[in-house]
């Protein structure tokens, strides 16, 4: 699934990744110009060819603007077993991209007078607890307190079954909540898989059902789908996670545990096919369709996110499931698109979007480079362990294992880094650079983490 685009986060099946959105690898630098259609489609191919030599990219990527399709491509493998080779045509699994999907079946059978978003949860769900304070607009918005199913310390295990609906809610059903309903907001996949039921109670069909005949069969979305293992799906690629072994194949999950939480594969053509609908009232009114726009607590509506990125509005979210990540980006004043689909679940999207954008509209970006290990005499990474204040409440801790050098961030995973010199470093797993500062006596003061084009600085504590 997802969180917002400040934040660097991915939960297992949703994978959580170092960062604060500060991520990008430094590289050739392009002044802002403005591009034709043709200049933009090369420098596209250019920008994401780098991102493939530098190993942490595959999948499909489409970017249009006002009704134009700039460029639809394939990058890498769909099968790197097999060396079969990623296509516009290649099916990939959307992870929390999906809850953009459930958001729209709620708001239609709310226009159907078949619930609303205001029903508590136990209008559905009679004996769920406090089910008469937690309405479907908390769930919708993250705001419903409920824990989230991917942080549960027995979700690794559970996740390999299948698993009803309801089976799955009572895997987190009587935890406490996280804060009374309405109060603030948290991420919480376990809100839109309890949406998939409510879906399901409120229309008297299955969520997948529903889903397909009242969405995609619309749009001729013929490409898109609830996912099943077990099902021959022409056309699907394989799911990869980037480790500092080399690349494997991802962890096995059930799709039926998502649900309408991340469940669901497209095509950038179909989900093109979705960027198009939202600008009108095909599916339903401009009313409902400004209500899932609306920013609420920490500016997410139903199923999106509501910022302003660089003066631009923009609409947007990210999906992870195991061995995928995914993310659209709406820039709707200027009607312009931009999606992303990889099956190497630590891809820099959030980087390559942020370049694509760049490009799509003349302004400054980086093209990826190539890091190159080193070889040093790994007695000086004594001198670089210790503990560096971001803020009081994001703290790196560097420490030493051996021959190598790891970083770790508050509640984050521990990552390797790699020299490429006595004071620089680089990731594999996630795009980013870490530069240790020493001062006039030699002692090493402060690190200087690179990420999404940001110099982060963090003041040596310990």
């Amino acid at each position: 699934m997802a969180v917002p685009i400040s934040l660097i986060s991915r939960a297992k099946m949703f994978l959580l990744v170092l960062s604060l959105v500060i991520f990008s690898g430094s590289g050739q630098a392009v002044a802002a110009q403005v591009v034709s259609s043709g200049d933009l489609a090369k420098k596209v191919d250019q920008y994401m060819r780098a991102c493939v030599k530098e190993g942490n990219f595959s999948g499909t990527v489409l970017m249009a603007r006002k009704g134009e399709i700039l460029i639809s491509k394939g990058y890498g493998m769909a099968n790197f077993e097999l060396n079969v080779l990623n296509y516009p045509s290649t099916k990939l699994r959307l992870g929390s991209l999906s809850k953009q999907f459930t958001a729209m079946a709620v708001m239609q059978l709310q226009e159907r007078k078949r619930l609303s978003v205001h029903d508590p949860l136990s209008k559905y769900i009679p004996d769920y607890p406090q089910g008469d304070k937690i309405t479907i607009h908390h769930l919708l918005t993250h705001t419903a307190g409920i824990p989230n199913l991917t942080e549960l310390p027995e979700y690794g295990a559970y996740m390999v079954n299948p698993s009803p609906v309801l089976k799955t809610i009572d895997l987190f059903k009587n935890r406490p909540l996280d804060f009374t309903p309405g109060e603030k907001y948290k991420y919480s996949n376990s809100g839109y898989i309890i949406l998939s039921y409510v879906i399901e109670k409120a229309s008297g069909r299955s969520y997948e059902s529903f889903v397909s005949e009242n969405i995609f069969k619309p749009l001729n979305m013929k490409n898109s789908g609830y996912d099943h293992q077990e099902i021959i799906l022409k056309n699907r690629a394989s799911g990869y996670g980037l480790t500092d072994e080399g690349l494997m194949n991802a962890p096995y999950i059930d799709m039926s545990v998502p649900s309408g939480g991340g469940a669901l594969y497209s095509t950038v053509g179909d989900m093109y096919l979705w960027d198009r609908v939202l600008y009108g009232d095909a599916l339903v009114s401009r009313k409902s369709i400004d209500a899932m726009f609306t920013p609420y607590k920490e500016g997410y509506g139903y199923g999106w996110i509501i910022a302003n990125l660089n003066g631009r509005k923009i609409i947007t979210h990210n999906g992870s499931v195991n061995g995928f990540l995914t993310h659209i980006a709406r820039y709707v004043d200027d009607d312009a698109c931009i999606v992303i689909l990889s099956n190497i679940e630590n891809a820099p999207v959030h980087e390559i979007s942020r370049d694509l954008k760049a490009i799509l509209f003349g302004e400054k970006y980086e093209i990826p480079k190539v890091h190159k290990t080193v070889s040093i005499d790994t007695a000086i990474y004594d001198a670089y362990v210790g503990q560096y204040e971001v803020n009081p409440t994001f703290v790196l801790s560097v420490t030493k294992e051996r021959d190598g050098l790891f970083i770790q961030g508050t509640n984050q995973q521990r990552i390797r880094l790699y020299p490429e010199s006595t004071m620089k470093f680089f990731m594999k797993m996630v795009t980013g650079e870490v530069t240790f500062v020493k001062d006039g006596k030699g002692q090493v003061i402060q690190l200087v983490l690179r990420q999404l084009g940001q110099n982060l600085p963090a003041k040596r504590i310990r």
